[in-house]
């Protein structure tokens, strides 16, 4: 079976989403996945994540333990309303993707005039 006709397990990440005062941060396990893997889309009020990370099985050799695998990484986000689309970031290092999705500035209160008719 060649690398192409392969099928990756579909995994559901480790995941941590914390809020704070300047947005929300998200935080995703990752291992065995490279930029170049990793891929990050925003549909309206979704962020979808997705990526692989792919160990070749290695012939001619005796498997005691297996932990590692190849798997196909997918999560999917709904975006509150708050948070500011245009500057999310993304940094991955160490096997840990990290989401920055800061929070929309606040409005000022708008003042209406009052005209006398």
């Amino acid at each position: 079976m060649s690398k192409k006709e392969r099928k990756l397990p579909v995994v559901r990440p480790a995941t941590d989403i914390l809020e704070r005062e300047d947005g929300f941060h998200i935080f995703m396990d990752l291992p065995g996945v490279g930029r170049e893997a990793l891929v990050l889309d925003l549909r309206e009020n979704e962020l979808i994540v997705s990526g692989a990370a792919d160990y070749p099985p290695e012939e001619k050799k005796t498997r005691h333990a297996v932990e590692f695998m190849s798997g196909e990484y997918s999560r999917t986000f709904t975006l509150a309303d708050s948070v500011d689309r245009e500057r999310i970031t993304a940094n991955l290092a160490n096997g840990v993707l990290e989401i920055f999705m800061p929070k929309r500035e606040k409005e000022k209160p708008k003042r209406i005039e009052i005209t006398a008719g």
